[in-house]
């Protein structure tokens, strides 16, 4: 049988938009939003596997889990759902901005407390197309991943360190990994123990712990810290596409660079990430001139 626990957010809730950050593509085995609203969450908790079922019930999120995890991510409900984020700190600053807000005033900005679930999907997007990473992380899921505790079918949790510590060259090969990114997992897996403290961390320490790693960067503490910790201000620097939306939605100019982006977004101090996400919400971008990049078989190398 499950656990349950019942949350009841203080105000608007955008279960699905808030939660939305956490899939990694459609075909995400750990992540599975079913034909009735649910959303279904596979976790390795520091307590084993774990799988987490949330649907909305009326103004409240109903919750159930199973597997040796479930204890863990019951007690982390409120946290995972955004019962640590204070939207009301955020000030809009543009009109695009203030739109944005106003029609998403359920969005919450969630904190899992796991590092490496947001961390090793994170670098396997590193320099890559989005299908390339997303093909990768479904790949390396079903073949050293485990099944999901509990009913939902076709479930997958991730490897715990060791498992991925032992996967083989030609494993990542075939998932269409680099040697540089499998080395810099390889790497983050073996500090899996100090990197999980940062979960606990504030921005500029947390951010150190995970770029002492060889191979982890701005870029890629940011995005996992945005979903790890909740960080309101870990704005995503060394993007190839954010900066461009972002200058374009404040502007309407093309090539906006990092330091510019950043100049932009300087009125949100303390909750730029925030204010980024409500931008790429409101669904400004550039016209696409080019087209997409093709993506890459690592295989055939």
């Amino acid at each position: 049988m499950p656990a349950h626990r019942r949350w009841t957010p203080s105000g608007p809730y955008d279960l699905a938009r808030s939660l939305s950050v956490l899939r990694r593509g459609p075909g995400d085995p750990s992540f599975q939003v079913t034909a009735d609203g649910a959303i279904w969450r596979a976790s390795r908790t520091p307590q084993g596997a774990g799988t987490i079922r949330l649907a909305g019930r009326g103004e409240a999120v109903e919750a159930q889990a199973w597997g040796p995890g479930a204890d863990w991510l019951l007690e982390h409900l409120p946290a995972l759902l955004g019962a640590e984020d204070d939207p009301s700190a955020f000030t809009p600053r543009h009109r695009l901005v203030h739109q944005a807000h106003r029609r998403h005033p359920g969005l919450r900005l969630i904190r899992t407390g796991l590092v490496l679930e947001s961390l090793i999907p994170s670098i396997l997007e590193q320099k890559v197309t989005s299908d390339e990473a997303y093909r990768a992380w479904r790949l390396l899921l079903w073949r050293h991943g485990g099944p999901a505790p509990g009913p939902a079918e076709r479930m997958r949790v991730m490897p715990d360190p060791r498992a991925w510590a032992l996967i083989p060259s030609w494993e990542w090969h075939r998932a269409g990994v680099d040697a540089k990114r499998s080395s810099t997992i390889l790497r983050a897996v073996r500090a899996a123990r100090r990197l999980e403290e940062a979960a606990a961390m504030d921005l500029p320490a947390a951010s150190a712990r995970l770029q002492a790693i060889p191979g982890i960067g701005p870029w890629t503490a940011a995005e996992t810290l945005q979903r790890s910790n909740g960080t309101p201000d870990a704005i995503t620097v060394g993007d190839l596409h954010l900066p461009r939306i972002i200058g374009y939605a404040l502007t309407g100019e093309r090539g906006t660079d990092d330091a510019a982006m950043l100049e932009l977004l300087a009125p949100y101090a303390g909750q730029r990430h925030r204010a980024a996400r409500l931008i790429l919400l409101s669904g400004r971008v550039p016209p696409r001139r080019a087209p997409r990049f093709s993506v890459r078989d690592f295989r055939a190398i």
